[in-house]
C-alpha cells in the first residue's frame, strides 16, 4: 500500500504501474488541481478497493453510493485539469532551489535533480530565516496575505512548527504552501503552486523578506 500523496502526475507512471497493491491520496492535493474542495481517492487491485469502500460505507454497498456533498462537477474538473497544476508546482519548486542555491542555501532535490514528488526542502540554517522565508510566502498568497505565521505546537510533533498557507481550499497543499518545524538544521518545505507566476513571486517574496 502507497499513501501517494504528493505524487500524482509528477512521473509518467503511478506506483500501482511498479507492483503496489492499492494506493490512496487526496483530492485537496495533487489530483484535485487546486479546485477539488475536499475528498480523497483510493485505486488498485478490485478487491482490496472494494474492501476499503465497505469499510467506509456499509458491506453490501461499497462504492455504489456515499456522500459527494454536491461536489461532483469541482472534483472532476479539478482531476482534469490536475496535470497541468502539478507541472506548475513543479516549476515553482524548481525555481525555488535555483534561487536558494544561488544564495548558498542547501536543497533537496537540487534545482537540476529528478523529481517524485511536489516537495521542496530548503535548509535555511537559522530559526529567523525559517520564520521570515513562511512570512514571505504567506505575503504572497492569494488569501490572507495579511496574516503573519509565527510557530505554534502542533499535534504529534515535538518541537514549535511554523506554518504558511493563504489558499482557496482549506489545507491544499497543490496551492502555494511553506512549512517547517523550529528546529536545526531549519528545514521549510515548500510545496505548491497553482501558477507558476504566482509560485514564482510568492518565492521571490520569502527571498526578499529573508534578505531584508
Amino acid at each position: 500500500m502507497v499513501d501517494n500523496c504528493y505524487g500524482e502526475f509528477v512521473e509518467d507512471r503511478e506506483p500501482t504501474m511498479a507492483g503496489a497493491d492499492i494506493i490512496a491520496g487526496s483530492l485537496i492535493k495533487n489530483p484535485g488541481g487546486g479546485i477539488a474542495p475536499t475528498g480523497g481517492y483510493i485505486a488498485g487491485r478490485k478487491d482490496l478497493v472494494d474492501k476499503a469502500a465497505n469499510r467506509l460505507t456499509t458491506p453490501g454497498i461499497g462504492g455504489e453510493c456515499g456522500s459527494t456533498l454536491g461536489n461532483n462537477r469541482l472534483l472532476f474538473q479539478g482531476f482534469f485539469m490536475a496535470p497541468h497544476v502539478v507541472a506548475q508546482a513543479l516549476k515553482t519548486a524548481c525555481f525555488c532551489a535555483g534561487m536558494l542555491e544561488a544564495l548558498n542555501y542547501e536543497t533537496s532535490p537540487s534545482s537540476t535533480e529528478h523529481r517524485s514528488d511536489i516537495i521542496q526542502m530548503i535548509e535555511l540554517k537559522t530559526a529567523d530565516n525559517l520564520r521570515k522565508f513562511c512570512r514571505g510566502i504567506q505575503a504572497g498568497a492569494p488569501v490572507d496575505s495579511f496574516v503573519t505565521p509565527e510557530p505554534w505546537q502542533m499535534p504529534g510533533y515535538d518541537c514549535d512548527v511554523i506554518m504558511a498557507a493563504g489558499a482557496f481550499v482549506q489545507g491544499s497543499s497543490i496551492e502555494l504552501s511553506a512549512d517547517g518545524p523550529m528546529r536545526e538544521p531549519y528545514i521549510a518545505f515548500l510545496q505548491g503552486g497553482i501558477t507558476y507566476e504566482s509560485g514564482k513571486i510568492g518565492v521571490m517574496m520569502a527571498i526578499s523578506e529573508m534578505l531584508s
